[in-house]
């Protein structure tokens, strides 16, 4: 099983740019940057909270569980 990261996606449909999201949370643009592609091994609940907040989404709606043969 594998975890994708579907901030890409979400970003797309609010029409706003990783760098005001990274504004609006409180964290590096590197760090969106880092969570959109998938490239790190963890995130604070309460990171993850502010996203969801400023995004007004759930956080299933930002991370996928796919089965390893089906994760890009």
């Amino acid at each position: 099983m594998q975890i994708v990261v579907r901030l890409d996606v979400m970003l797309a449909q609010r029409k706003m740019r990783s760098r005001e999201l990274a504004e609006r949370v409180g964290i590096t643009e590197q760090n969106i940057s880092l969570l959109k592609s998938g490239k790190v091994k963890g995130i604070r609940f309460e990171t993850l909270a502010r996203i969801c907040a400023v995004l007004d989404c759930q956080p299933g709606d930002l991370l996928e569980a796919l089965p390893d043969d089906q994760a890009p």
